[in-house]
């Protein structure tokens, strides 16, 4: 089932509150008199939403430092502020292109995105990171990245790939770590009560994985023991806790349960999609939108799919695809290219996710 309330990490690092404060001033209205209604509209809800996302910011920031309790999924008020301003911007800049600017640090499309605005994204990302840390018994790894290419890697075997294409595996697991957490361990989601840890997992998602690791154990144990030790060390470890707060058990449980049947294709996926960032995406919108993909992969004819659902369209837009402008959230169907292609704010991670792996892989 794809998840209502997945997490959007999108953005990184915290600066201090004066700065965003300041940040990012509303749109003047000198140049008015000179603009037609729709214009003048489109301006005039951008000023709002821009206010509405600092004040969003303000607020829950005032509760953190003072301790107040705060609302059920705290973040999820964060994040509805943040796209409606994105959105808001997309509708000014496509009733007013001169109002596209310069580009910005996150490597958002500017018509999306005034970086004027950047110290308000540094702020709303510090919030998360206070928002969604792990909980304080949570087991992290020393290894936390070659952890989740190695388990990837090793699933892949189990499934009959050859070396090279395992690897391939391991490279493209290393990428939804990225778009799930942004490399981060064992955190929490702000926005969802369900879905947790290094690869946020639900409950049943986690067991169903456990169930699907023993399955594959003694075939992982023959090929690869120093991994299979390692493993039996962390079940140790890991007792009575909820595997999704180990890093090991709930990135192996996540990837188990979710995409070790789809491994087999790998082949064929990178002969259709061969940019190792549209691999990553696809393996991504498994996460998103389960069986669509499945189904699209299935097909024959994977990037021409087209899926037009209105209850899979919408998940697509909870998950910042199809979500900002007017325009964007009028779209009914799309193709699997076309799904990629508005993936881009998964890009910068998915970058960086292949830098660390060509870093893995040279140091291995």
């Amino acid at each position: 089932m794809a998840k209502i309330y997945r997490r959007n990490f999108v953005f990184l690092l915290g600066i201090a509150v004066t700065a965003w404060s300041r940040a990012a001033p509303a749109q003047q209205p000198e140049q008015r008199g000179v603009l037609t209604k729709s214009q003048r509209d489109a301006l005039d809800a951008y000023n709002d939403a821009l206010n509405g996302f600092r004040e969003v910011l303000r607020e829950r920031r005032a509760q953190l430092n003072s301790n107040q309790p705060l609302p059920g999924l705290p973040g999820q008020a964060l994040y509805l502020a943040r796209i409606r301003m994105m959105s808001a911007y997309k509708d000014l800049t496509d009733a007013l292109p001169s109002k596209i600017g310069r580009a910005n640090k996150f490597g958002i499309p500017p018509a999306y995105f005034d970086a004027d605005s950047e110290p308000l994204i540094d702020e709303y990302r510090a919030l998360f990171d206070i928002l969604e840390a792990p909980p304080a018994n949570a087991q992290s790894s020393d290894t936390p990245f070659k952890d989740v290419v190695d388990l990837g890697a090793a699933i892949a075997r189990t499934k009959g790939l050859d070396a090279a294409n395992a690897e391939v595996a391991g490279r493209i697991c290393l990428g939804l770590f990225f778009a799930e957490t942004n490399g981060k361990q064992n955190v929490g989601n702000a926005r969802s009560n369900t879905y947790k840890g290094s690869l946020q997992t639900g409950p049943a998602e986690d067991q169903n994985g456990q169930k699907k690791w023993a399955a594959m154990k003694r075939s992982i144990a023959a090929f690869d023991p120093a991994l299979n030790a390692r493993d039996d060390r962390e079940e140790a470890r890991v007792g009575n806790l909820d595997h999704r707060f180990n890093h090991w058990t709930a990135v192996r449980d996540g990837l188990a349960n979710a995409h070790a049947d789809l491994f087999a294709g790998i082949p064929v996926i990178a002969k259709a999609l061969p940019d190792p960032i549209d691999q990553m995406k696809l393996f991504e919108l498994i996460q998103i939108i389960p069986s669509p993909t499945r189904a699209a992969l299935k097909s024959g004819d994977l990037t021409s799919y087209k899926i037009s659902d209105p209850r899979i369209m919408g998940f697509l837009r909870n998950n910042s695809i199809f979500t900002f402008g007017k325009a964007d959230r009028a779209k009914t169907s799309a193709t699997i290219r076309e799904i990629l292609d508005a993936m881009w704010l998964f890009n910068d991670k998915f970058d960086r996710a292949l830098s660390l792996y060509g870093q893995i892989k040279s140091r291995s």
